[in-house]
């Protein structure tokens, strides 16, 4: 008896469960696919490709976990449209790691003015360069788009942080400590919008069950941005409300005293913990694939979809990350 043909381009888990969808990211987002080496993601790769070109289980000499496991870890290292192999440290392998270096960084050295900028630039960078790394291959974002949400989102995540840091100054030591987040959380509010202004203007595509096209919505468009915009702002959160306090816990205990030296590598600890679980568990907090009733899209959208499909109740869009 031939055994059932897997999808994998679809999710191993059911995506409408909250569950599911955190068992999905878990795998994404696994820090350790960073290690893996080039013969590693190369054997992946040839599984993938001779199993999509028809090949059974049993031809390549693998289990159903065994497939999962190589496709995952493709899907970590190659584009999923061109499947060119992606920069490293843009791979959504990479986000716990370099997030939890940057993140540590800049809530140790949170009272220099130079520093600040320094590390929010970094982070806004490093933002960037995860943004062209995993652009769509069908339509990617010009470079101009890049540029201009890059310069945005880095003006506005120090203008933030050097603001609040003069008014943090008349508070208690925490509200310092905290200025980092809110200026994260700044910068993914001008960001977000400016990365995906295209959509904003033109709407996001609908499709229906089997993924064919059947218009552009606005409205479903500022609805996908919004709730990428809380999980990224949620997303940070843990570790940068945690580290501070359990720091400024220590610091009142002159527990660090003797040793100053340790207050970086504590904080990059927390944040690296943090974010191995924030990290997956907030990007499920949203479906990636959003059913809308018809009804809910603007008039003139629902004339454009009843038009191509007179049935429909409901249609897709792809919220993004």
């Amino acid at each position: 008896m031939l055994s059932k043909k897997i999808d994998i381009d679809k999710p191993r888990w059911e995506q409408s469960t909250y569950v599911g969808r955190a068992r999905h990211f878990l795998t994404v987002t696994n820090p350790l696919n960073v290690f893996a080496s080039n013969s590693e993601l190369e054997r992946a790769k040839e599984i993938v490709t001779k199993y999509r070109k028809g090949a059974s289980l049993d031809q390549l000499g693998i289990t159903e976990d065994e497939l999962w496991k190589n496709k995952y870890l493709y899907d970590s290292a190659f584009h999923p449209d061109t499947g060119e192999k992606m920069l490293l440290v843009g791979r959504m392998s990479a986000q716990v790691p370099m997030n939890m270096m940057i993140t540590g960084c800049m809530m140790t050295f949170y009272q220099s003015t130079l520093a600040v900028i320094f590390w929010q630039w970094c982070n806004q960078s490093f933002n960037a360069v995860v943004n062209y790394t995993n652009r769509s291959g069908s339509s990617p974002i010009p470079v101009e788009t890049l540029g201009i949400s890059y310069l945005g989102a880095t003006t506005g995540a120090v203008a933030t942080a050097l603001t609040l840091n003069k008014l943090a100054k008349r508070g208690p030591a925490l509200a310092g400590r905290l200025v980092p987040l809110a200026a994260v959380a700044a910068a993914n509010c001008v960001n977000i919008p400016l990365m995906r202004f295209t959509e904003i203007k033109d709407g996001i595509e609908l499709q229906n069950e089997r993924g064919d096209k059947l218009g552009n919505s606005r409205k479903a468009a500022r609805e996908a941005i919004a709730s990428v915009t809380i999980s990224r702002i949620l997303m940070a959160s843990p570790s940068m409300i945690l580290a501070p306090v359990i720091m400024n816990a220590l610091e009142k205990r002159n527990l660090l005293a003797k040793a100053k030296w340790a207050a970086s590598p504590i904080q990059v600890a927390i944040c690296g913990v943090c974010l191995t679980f924030a990290t997956p568990l907030c990007c499920a907090l949203f479906a990636q694939r959003v059913a809308v009733p018809v009804d809910r899209l603007e008039e003139d959208v629902q004339q454009v979809v009843r038009a191509k499909h007179p049935s429909a109740n409901i249609v897709y869009y792809n919220k993004g990350l």
